[in-house]
């Protein structure tokens, strides 16, 4: 494990189960699923019009209506999030050359492009005069990084679902390796337009033929039928864990293992025994020299499609036991933000080891027999201290494991 110790003392978040963490924690814990009729544009005629909005975004009070006009809505998303986990740590406590930034995003500026569409004329595209730096993926980073001075590294990762975890294990990195002493770390994306929902449902990922929205997105359930998209962002704050102590910071958690790898497997499916699932999980717990019996939850990818709840389920058994973890899917609840899932989830992990809770997965009413989870339901399950792994598994391959652990008089509660 690294000698140097990485702090998270900042939150923030916009989903559209909250715009604060408090918030999203609320509703996760009462399961208040974010699942609803599309209302964000008119979705007559699309075979699917359920998703995970955010209403009544408004980026008024964090950017001034130039800088707005001139940022797409993933990039105002991230903006608000970050700037509401900086203001949580106390600011940036570095100089300029030490602070970073880390983005995660799949998407770029989706609804800019989605606009470019809209407008073509005889064929003739007409995109705005900013539809490139708009559309870029690293938009967000950008923002950030110029309102915030941080003249140190600033990057963006693309790898779908997985883009948020991975700017939070590699903003840890940054510090851990003297690049940088403060990191702004977290992932975003707007994807609910018509042309991406429509490609989603066309691959067969998208939930369907429920009555009720809310009950649309069922990680791990018997009857699941994929899952729901959702906007959103979600960031936090990294810095050296003992610079945190010194100036008094509060300290969610210490983020003490990173796993990343890939399957090498197939496009859009996991490998079906979850065999990168479980070695990125087990590179998480040897990072941080962690045995899998000390780790007390486990916050699955768990986005409500066979494929993905199944190989999950067979990583986690195969190396924590049958039911011998707690797991949630906070997805139940705030919808499948891809590039912004992995750091919302993030937020989560980390709350759930401030509180010392598990939240409960929503709308399980009958575990599939062949996922063999101890999936906490109902309520918010007291946790003993110890080690949360939080997962992100996508596209492509990508997989993505997050080790946070509590803090406790200065010294992590878990054994290094």
């Amino acid at each position: 494990m690294s000698a140097v110790r990485v702090a998270i003392t900042g939150l923030g978040v916009r989903t559209p189960a909250g715009d604060t963490p408090d918030g999203l924690w609320t509703a996760l814990a009462q399961s208040r699923p974010a699942a609803g009729p599309v209302r964000s544009f008119d979705a007559t005629g699309l075979p699917v019009a359920v998703a995970c909005e955010i209403s009544g975004f408004d980026p008024a009070g964090y950017l001034v209506p130039k800088q707005a006009a001139r940022a797409d809505r993933s990039s105002q998303l991230a903006f608000c999030a970050a700037a509401d986990a900086i203001a949580d740590a106390g600011g940036l406590m570095a100089e300029s050359g030490r602070r970073a930034v880390v983005t995660g995003c799949a998407y770029g500026g989706l609804a800019t492009q989605e606009h470019a569409l809209l407008r073509q004329s005889g064929g003739v595209p007409r995109p705005r005069a900013l539809h490139t730096p708009m559309m870029m993926s690293n938009a967000g980073a950008a923002l950030i990084s110029m309102a915030y001075g941080i003249g140190g590294p600033s990057l963006t990762f693309s790898t779908a679902c997985a883009s948020g975890s991975h700017a939070v294990g590699e903003g840890a990195q940054l510090v851990r390796a003297g690049s940088a002493d403060v990191v702004v770390a977290g992932g975003h994306d707007a994807p609910l337009t018509p042309t991406e929902m429509m490609a989603m449902y066309r691959l067969g990922a998208l939930a369907t033929g429920f009555d009720d929205p809310s009950t649309s997105c069922r990680p791990f359930d018997a009857t699941r039928k994929g899952f729901v998209m959702a906007e959103g962002a979600g960031f936090v704050v990294l810095e050296r864990l003992q610079t945190a102590q010194a100036r008094g910071a509060r300290i969610y958690a210490e983020l003490i293992g990173y796993g990343r790898n890939s399957d090498a497997h197939h496009l859009t499916a996991p490998h079906p025994e979850g065999a990168g699932a479980r070695a990125c999980m087990a590179a998480a717990l040897a990072d941080a020299g962690v045995a899998a019996a000390e780790v007390v939850h486990v916050n699955a990818h768990g986005t409500g499609t066979e494929l993905n709840d199944l190989t999950e389920a067979r990583a986690v058994t195969a190396l924590f036991g049958a039911g011998e973890v707690p797991v949630t899917a906070p997805k139940s609840v705030t919808g499948h933000g891809i590039g912004a899932a992995g750091a919302i989830e993030a937020v989560v992990a980390a709350l759930s080891v401030a509180r010392g809770m598990a939240p409960p997965t929503a709308n399980l009413t009958r575990l599939d027999p062949r996922c063999e989870l101890d999936v906490v339901t109902g309520s918010p399950r007291k946790l003993p201290a110890g080690p949360v792994l939080s997962n992100s598994f996508a596209f492509g391959g990508h997989n993505v494991s997050l080790l946070l652990a509590p803090v406790e008089g200065g010294l992590s509660r878990v054994r290094h």
